[in-house]
């Protein structure tokens, strides 16, 4: 998260959001981290920045992330703030819910061999 308060702030950048994938040998190698930040420069600490987690099928669905990561960009710029003074309260969306789960087949439904 660091290189990326320190390229921001060399670029101008208002905000950054940073995309950093697990380690491998961690519990889920195929999981996705996004740190976003306000005003990114060196010095900045984990409070100060919004952090989504466990971005992987298996968690929180790929979906859901996008979602949350752009209602996040929406309230960081209104608010001009990120971390512990930006407040997670968007309201739930459908891909929030994760995959949609198949449909039961009725009792009814002939089974044909």
């Amino acid at each position: 998260m660091a290189l990326g308060d320190a390229i921001g702030e060399a670029l101008g950048a208002e905000a950054v959001a940073v995309l950093i994938g697990e380690r491998p040998g961690l519990s889920a190698a195929d999981s996705l981290g996004i740190y976003l930040t306000w005003q990114p420069r060196p010095g900045r600490n984990d409070a100060e920045r919004n952090c989504i987690s466990n971005i992987r099928p298996e968690g929180f669905p790929p979906a859901a992330a996008a979602d949350k990561l752009l209602w996040l960009i929406g309230e960081m710029r209104r608010l001009r703030v990120t971390g512990i003074d930006l407040k997670d309260e968007q309201t739930a969306t459908l891909a929030d819910a994760g995959p949609m789960p198949h449909p039961v087949p009725s009792a009814d439904a002939a089974v044909h061999d």
